[in-house]
């Protein structure tokens, strides 16, 4: 018995096995810690929302020192993991030794980003507001604020989203990975949304890296911005980059497990109906909705 787990251990150790899945560090940089992330992330979403999170009970004439505080720390852990995101992104030889440039890079970045906390949190409110006024059954902003996962996944996307801004890497796919574990909605930190933007329910929501998505826009579960193929290069390898999901335009309605897919757009104001599947343009104020006994397949039928 103990011979074969030798055996094994050896097989596992050896670079013919490992080679294809390891991770050489750069600059003695370890990967970055997922645990810290979510604490990163936690500290964000106490300054965000003040009250709602963290410190049970916040006084006006105090509530200064405590952003004070929780700003300092949350300078601390995403420095750091910025940095090791850019390590591991690094192009220069992985000899073991201290990046000075990733070090200031990680602190100069940590900043910008900091700085752009009250913007988030005001495209947060409209998102809020966009959430209360599309579901009859919320009662307050506080509910959504607390328990609904639209906000969730929004808090961890348009954090994620102002990081790829700042060029950094790795680390805005951890946030959107996070969000997308704890509320099953998937949403490419590289996905442009503009405001007013909501969720119904939410599971299953898939946007993908190109998406572009406007103002007042209502998704319901189930829904996907996709893409239909990859192009490929000479040498039948994906080419990367390319823009290949949807365009959705202000004041779409999109219901639950519509399927959208391709550098398509969906124009202003057009209702997308549930279960359909969308591969051509539709045009504004456009309708695509289920089929009918006694009717045309679709109101809109160039749509599919």
């Amino acid at each position: 018995m103990k011979k074969k787990l030798l055996q094994t251990i050896h097989t596992l150790s050896s670079p013919e096995s490992y080679n294809s899945v390891y991770h050489q560090p750069n600059h003695g940089s370890p990967m970055p810690s997922v645990k810290e992330m979510q604490e990163v992330v936690s500290l964000i979403r106490e300054i965000i929302f003040p009250g709602y999170f963290g410190l049970d009970i916040l006084q006006e004439a105090t509530i200064s020192f405590y952003t004070g505080v929780t700003v300092d720390k949350l300078f601390t852990l995403l420095t750091r993991q910025i940095r090791r995101g850019l390590c591991f992104a690094c192009d220069t030889n992985s000899a073991q030794y201290a990046c000075v440039s990733c070090d200031g890079k990680a602190e100069e970045i940590a900043v910008q980003f900091i700085e752009s906390l009250p913007e988030i949190r005001r495209i947060l409110s409209t998102d809020i507001q966009a959430a209360y006024n599309g579901d009859p059954a919320a009662k307050s902003f506080g509910e959504i604020i607390f328990c609904y996962p639209v906000i969730k996944a929004l808090l961890n996307y348009r954090v994620a989203h102002q990081l790829v801004q700042l060029n950094v890497p790795l680390i805005p796919r951890i946030i959107s990975e996070m969000a997308h574990s704890e509320t099953g909605i998937d949403i490419h930190p590289e996905a442009t949304i503009g405001e007013y933007f909501t969720i119904d329910h939410g599971t299953g929501v898939v946007i993908g890296a190109t998406s572009i998505i406007g103002n007042h826009v209502q998704l319901y579960q189930g829904v996907t911005l996709g893409a239909k193929n990859f192009p490929l290069d000479e040498q039948g390898n994906p080419i990367k980059g390319v823009p290949r999901h949807p365009i959705v335009e202000d004041n779409v309605v999109i219901y639950s497990n519509a399927t959208i897919l391709g550098r398509i757009t969906i124009g202003k104001g057009a209702i997308i109906g549930g279960n359909v599947w969308v591969t051509n343009d539709v045009p504004e104020g456009g309708r695509i909705l289920q089929s009918r006994p006694r009717s045309d397949s679709f109101e809109y039928g160039g749509g599919i």
